[in-house]
């Protein structure tokens, strides 16, 4: 006989293995490994006497990341792949939707504020290794940060609160930008910079849930964060 898939799986949500394993790695990619991997890349220079400098660790950290993360949500990611498939014209129509919804409320609510800080973390690492950063910021960590924050946070919470889903994504998202520089200034100041990653957060969750794949976020990540990169190189 048969075995019946349950129907939050055919759906492409989280199984309740997915979700016990994906608690324990997003807890450790948001408050962690963003700390460890320093101490970590220099005991391996220590030990093995390798020189590795910041921006191949950047690189090794997020491939190391998007490994761990295809493993743990590998089912996940099959599922939603193949909901992609079976109607790529509505993933790809929110997908464009989004992108220009994302850009016009950047602009409808943008007002004078400090500098970004990732963009200029990112600027930083680009004068040196433009190619190196381009892999993190198009492809690996939009990818990541996607099935982490919309497939993971949002899809475990959407069927108890839609409501609840996105505010929590949004917020968390949000929280991963801007926690690392409050820690690394010791100044709390940087929390009053989590707004801007709001709206982005809104609309990659927007576009998940209506299109029903996580492809639709990843695109709009990917397109958004390209178009940033070449205008941070400009």
């Amino acid at each position: 006989m048969r075995r019946k898939v349950p129907l939050r799986t055919r759906k492409g949500s989280l199984t309740p293995g997915e979700q016990f394993t994906g608690i324990v790695f997003f807890a450790l990619y948001l408050f962690l490994l963003p700390l460890a991997a320093g101490p970590v890349f220099s005991r391996a220079e220590e030990l093995f006497g390798w020189s590795i400098d910041r921006d191949l660790q950047s690189v090794l950290y997020y491939y190391v990341v998007f490994a761990v993360t295809v493993l743990i949500f590998r089912r996940f990611l099959v599922r939603t792949t193949r909901r992609f498939a079976e109607d790529p014209h509505t993933a790809m129509k929110t997908a464009a939707v989004g992108l220009a919804a994302l850009y016009g409320l950047n602009l409808l609510f943008s007002s004078p504020a400090p500098a970004n800080l990732n963009d200029s973390a990112i600027s930083r690492h680009a004068s040196g290794a433009p190619l190196s950063m381009l892999l993190i910021v198009v492809f690996l960590a939009p990818f990541v940060e996607e099935v982490l924050f919309r497939g993971f946070v949002f899809g475990s919470l959407k069927d108890r609160s839609r409501l609840q889903a996105y505010v929590v994504s949004c917020l968390l998202f949000a929280l991963l930008h801007v926690w690392q520089f409050a820690v690394a200034r010791r100044d709390l100041s940087c929390f009053l910079r989590m707004p801007p990653y709001l709206i982005p957060g809104l609309v990659l969750a927007w576009a998940y849930d209506h299109s029903g794949t996580l492809w639709a976020s990843v695109v709009i990540h990917a397109a958004y964060n390209a178009l940033s990169y070449l205008t941070i190189l400009a």
